[in-house]
């Protein structure tokens, strides 16, 4: 079991993200208020973003920088759970809210423009993060815990 350490939204593209304490989580929008996840397309597989504390230290560590989380733009920062790397294994964070890993977040361009090899440093063994769309809607707030569903 792991702890949600973050969540972050950004309210249309390239938008600064927003760093936020809870939010509301729905199979139609995704992270209230977050653009990506009322996108078109059912299933929208891409509604939620997690990337993992310890991997992102480690992309840090490798370029020499120490950049704020949410400028990788995910929404969700995971400490204590190694994010399954493979699709359909769902996650359920806090009472209620279940999630579904649907695919590798790629690392983009934009992670250049942060620092010179923090693209590459994302790359390896799904460092960069994953992709889910959500199951089971529900409330959500950092220090909530994440576990892996049976």
């Amino acid at each position: 079991m792991g702890t949600l350490l973050g969540i972050a939204r950004h309210a249309r593209p390239k938008a600064p993200m927003e760093v936020i304490d809870h939010a509301r989580v729905t199979p139609e929008t995704g992270i209230a208020g977050d653009f990506r996840g009322a996108m078109k397309g059912k299933p929208y597989k891409r509604q939620v973003t997690l990337i993992e504390r310890g991997d992102w230290d480690a992309a840090m560590a490798e370029v020499g920088h120490s950049i704020g989380w949410q400028e990788r733009r995910a929404n969700l920062l995971v400490d204590g759970l190694d994010l399954p790397q493979t699709k359909g294994v769902r996650l359920r964070i806090g009472a209620d809210v279940v999630l579904e890993i649907t695919r590798e977040t790629d690392p983009c361009e934009r992670m250049e423009a942060l620092a010179d090899g923090l693209r590459a440093a994302l790359t390896p063994d799904w460092r960069g993060g994953a992709c889910a769309m959500v199951i089971t809607g529900g409330e959500i707030a950092v220090g909530d815990d994440i576990r892996i569903e049976a």
